[in-house]
């Protein structure tokens, strides 16, 4: 295989698409770290992000793409391999920001639920990855985070406490297990990092892994609290949180009407690290985004051609639009389309 990218890209300055992304190129994805390559992007783009002051960041990419057991949206997987992937995607994230915010371990790994953080530290015992940051959960993280601004309201005034949203499916779980003995956490619950939180050892950033997306829709909810509950100021960063579900109406407000009150919440997301599969009209393309450059659409096109006497698929890029904002749906497909003409 052999991929080329369109001169559109180099001249406007613009990051170009990393290799091996195309269905055409699948042999070639296998035998690349395209997670690493995201990474490395996205590390960049969210440090730019966070000197720009940026409060709400999103970071949204194929995570099963690359590596032997490499995976495009025509495959199938599971839920479960998805969560692993994107677990291990930021785990390994983590230590790439650590110019800025190791020396006071203050990135919060939050996972949906306290047994995915028992997995994740056992699964990553090192301690480059254990000392980059805290390991917790939604849960856990919006707990400290209510509990401290109790307690800093205590001595006086009438503050109300956030609540947190609960699975009807989490909480029937916890039921049980308490009335069989149970703390209800469901968890090793000592796997957890110490949260504690005071005005001398405050996290500087809510790294969130997949919320909601394949899970219960309260993580969303919770999410939006654990921001609001930490006074606005604390940066959050979504990993692959399908926040597009939540801000174009996948569930109906009229059922999930908690979930509807955080839309205008997630609308104000800025994508840092956005890569995402565009298949319409018989064409294949990406929308595409590394902060603070503009949105691409890229129109990916392969042909067959005759090298040494052995057939080669050659797969180009081409810039179809570039824009300050992020172009809607049918803006994209038409912009695949007037590429492709």
């Amino acid at each position: 295989f052999q991929s080329t990218t369109s001169l559109h890209a180099v001249q406007n300055g613009l990051t170009s698409l990393p290799k091996g992304l195309s269905p055409f190129e699948k042999s070639l994805s296998k035998s690349l770290d395209l997670q690493g390559t995201f990474r490395t992007l996205a590390a960049t783009a969210l440090d730019r992000a966070l000197q720009d002051n940026l409060l709400k960041c999103e970071i949204e990419f194929p995570p099963l793409a690359g590596g032997d057991q490499s995976k495009s949206q025509f495959d199938d997987y599971d839920n479960i391999s998805e969560l692993n992937a994107n677990r291990d995607f930021c785990v390994q994230l983590a230590p790439l920001l650590q110019t800025k915010f190791r020396p006071n371990k203050d990135i919060w790994f939050i996972l949906p639920d306290d047994k995915e953080c028992e997995l994740a530290k056992t699964e990553w015992k090192g301690q480059r990855y254990q000392s980059s940051c805290r390991f917790t959960s939604i849960r856990a993280a919006l707990t400290a985070v209510l509990d401290s601004s109790t307690s800093s309201s205590s001595g006086g005034g009438t503050e109300q406490k956030g609540q947190m949203a609960l699975a009807w499916g989490s909480t029937l779980a916890s039921t049980l297990d308490k009335l069989q003995g149970g703390d209800g956490i469901l968890a090793d619950s000592s796997t957890l990092d110490d949260l504690s939180v005071n005005d001398n050892d405050s996290p500087r950033l809510h790294l969130v892994c997949q919320p909601g997306n394949g899970g219960p829709v309260e993580d969303w909810i919770n999410t939006k609290q654990l921001h609001v509950s930490a006074g606005g100021t604390v940066p959050t960063c979504i990993v692959n949180g399908a926040l597009d579900k939540v801000r174009d109406g996948y569930y109906p407000g009229i059922f999930f009407p908690a979930l509807a009150a955080t839309t205008s919440f997630y609308q104000e997301f800025q994508a840092v690290f956005f890569l995402k599969p565009l298949v319409d009209k018989g064409l294949y393309g990406w929308v595409y985004r590394v902060y603070p450059e503009p949105w691409q659409v890229i129109l990916q096109t392969a042909t067959t051609v005759e090298r040494g006497g052995q057939s080669e698929v050659k797969v180009e890029d081409t810039v179809a639009l570039v824009s300050e904002t992020r172009p809607s749906y049918q803006e994209a497909v038409q912009a695949l389309i007037q590429a492709a003409s």
